[in-house]
């Protein structure tokens, strides 16, 4: 352990709190209005300098280094999801239908901590912070298009961003260079058919029947259509039709996802959904509506930040805890960030196997993750710095 990574192990207990506060009080993304004003009053009460409401309701802090140098931001997200809390612990969400089923109060807690210490360390930093604490990163379009439009990135040289991982085991760190994360994307389709009476098909135009074929074909545009070597995800994932179980249903709702790693892959997707869905509703007779929503795009990692974010994770967890992830077709509006300047996103083990995935009503992460999170963001930014003095 460095000299600069050692006060963390003091301020883990607080890391524990602070985290534990945010669990127990989540706000949706959109709507957070007293989680941005815990982060913007816990950085002032530590002298940083602090601008609010950035691109709606994020939280930015700038570190200005007692030497001259390059600027590094670090970001993390603070909106939670509208699931309910099923875990029986002391730090249970106290609102109701809401909890942080995907790690971000410990995201916060860990750059709160982060930013401490380099606020300590500040007057022999060769170089600037900023604190990108985000609103929104569960609902598209997210928030991080409307703070990088607002000025968060602006003077800034390289960002470095991280998700606490619960289904990789505690003290393991997953790095890659280029495509981690997918281009999320979202579709709906309505189908216009006609109803009837159950006992009279050859009446009617089933939606149902309609919808089910759809679902079929549109897989396989992935299985049959698709260079197989191009990762790919067409998913529907609600079919909704009729009322009553006697009555031959004239209208479905279908909607879904897809997700990519390459925009032309994307694109190409849409066309051949457009045109199998045109076949099949001309075949029979039907109309339909069909909407296409373009998400976040594919978070691709930059190959130097990454090249030194997986050395520094080296030295703080060990080379045999440090691997390259297999690509997630989750997705992340880090991606925005990377669109702009030069950063890298990265894994940090927070569980194990036995854990429940994200977003689960009985999400939860091994604490001491935000710790080896914390470590690897101060030293990456104070290598990255060292070498931009020394280039």
């Amino acid at each position: 352990m460095s000299e600069r990574t050692a006060g963390l192990d003091a301020l883990y207990p607080e890391m524990v709190e602070r985290r534990r506060y945010l669990h127990q009080h989540p706000e949706l993304s959109f709507h957070e209005v007293e989680t941005p004003r815990y982060i913007a009053q816990y950085l002032k009460a530590l002298g940083i300098k602090v601008r609010t409401e950035v691109g709606g309701r994020g939280v930015v802090g700038y570190i200005r280094g007692g030497k001259p140098g390059k600027t590094v931001a670090l970001r993390a997200d603070f909106d939670a999801l509208p699931i309910a809390d099923a875990k029986e612990v002391a730090y249970r969400s106290t609102v109701p239908g809401v909890m942080h089923a995907c790690g971000h109060d410990g995201h916060t807690a860990t750059l709160l901590a982060v930013a401490e210490t380099l606020m300590q360390q500040r007057e022999s930093l060769p170089g600037n912070v900023v604190l990108i604490h985000q609103h929104a990163e569960e609902v598209v379009p997210g928030g991080a298009r409307d703070m990088i439009a607002d000025g968060c990135l602006e003077g800034v040289d390289v960002i470095f961003g991280m998700h606490l991982w619960s289904t990789i085991d505690l003290g393991h760190v997953g790095v890659r260079t280029g495509p981690i994360m997918a281009a999320a994307d979202k579709f709906e389709l309505t189908l216009y058919g006609k109803g009837g009476h159950g006992a009279k098909p050859h009446e009617t135009i089933d939606a149902v029947l309609l919808g089910a074929t759809i679902v079929k074909e549109l897989q396989s545009i992935v299985s049959r259509q698709l260079n197989p070597l191009e990762p790919a995800v067409v998913t529907v994932g609600t079919l909704h039709a009729g009322n009553t179980f006697n009555v031959i249903a004239d209208q479905a709702t279908l909607t879904g996802t897809v997700r990519t790693f390459d925009e032309a892959t994307a694109d190409d997707i849409i066309e051949r959904m457009e045109r199998t869905i045109k076949g099949i509703c001309e075949a029979v007779g039907a109309t339909y509506h069909f909407t296409y929503e373009k998400g976040y795009p594919a978070v691709i990692n930059h190959a130097a930040p990454t090249a030194l974010i997986e050395s520094v994770a080296r030295e703080v967890l060990g080379d045999e805890r440090v691997f390259e992830i297999e690509p997630t077709m989750g997705g992340e509006d880090f991606a925005y960030y990377l669109q702009h300047v030069p950063g890298a996103f990265f894994f940090t083990g927070a569980g194990d196997a036995s854990y429940p995935p994200h977003h689960h009503p009985q999400f939860d992460f091994k604490e001491p993750a935000m710790l080896d999170a914390a470590r690897i963001l101060v030293e990456a930014t104070w290598r990255y710095l060292e070498q931009a003095t020394e280039a």
